[in-house]
């Protein structure tokens, strides 16, 4: 009879676990009282038959828990519930062979602080040195930076 509470433990303990996995993510309850009842499965297994089927039900815990949860993941059911997408899109970088510090340009957004500036016939992104600037201003470049440039608006006085 021990020796199915026993059984009964680990299941019960590894359904937990792939319920923490699978279904409630974090450190809640269920991934807590998983590993408690595969520690009460071994601590009954040393008490009631000794140490060899302690150690026996303590490597089965320790080799066979990891192995089915894997297998879950891996498997049908649980890998509908794994994301395999990868993002592959890159940032836009700014060539720097076009867009020198001093060029003249025109915001085509609003700069609040960061939108797309036209200058030299290449639309980019820019980030406004001070503030909002609005759209349609006319915009100096103070720096080329790898991704964005910095502007600051010209005043035509």
């Amino acid at each position: 009879m021990t020796i199915l509470i026993i059984l009964f433990l680990i299941f019960l303990g590894i359904l937990l676990l792939l319920l923490e996995f699978a279904v409630i993510p974090g450190v809640t309850i269920a991934g807590i009282g998983g590993v408690l009842l595969l520690g009460a499965s071994v601590y009954l297994a040393f008490d009631t038959y000794g140490v060899i089927a302690g150690i026996v039900t303590l490597a089965f815990v320790l080799i066979a828990s990891p192995i089915l949860v894997y297998r879950f993941f891996k498997g049908r059911v649980g890998g509908k519930m794994v994301l395999e997408s990868e993002i592959t899109a890159k940032v836009g970088e700014v060539d720097a062979q076009l867009v020198h510090p001093g060029d003249e340009g025109v915001t085509t957004g609003r700069l609040a602080p960061v939108g797309k500036v036209k200058i030299n016939n290449q639309l980019v992104e820019a980030k406004a040195i001070t503030g909002f600037i609005d759209q349609e201003v006319s915009v100096r470049v103070v720096e080329v930076l790898r991704t964005q440039i910095i502007v600051e608006p010209i005043n035509k006085e």
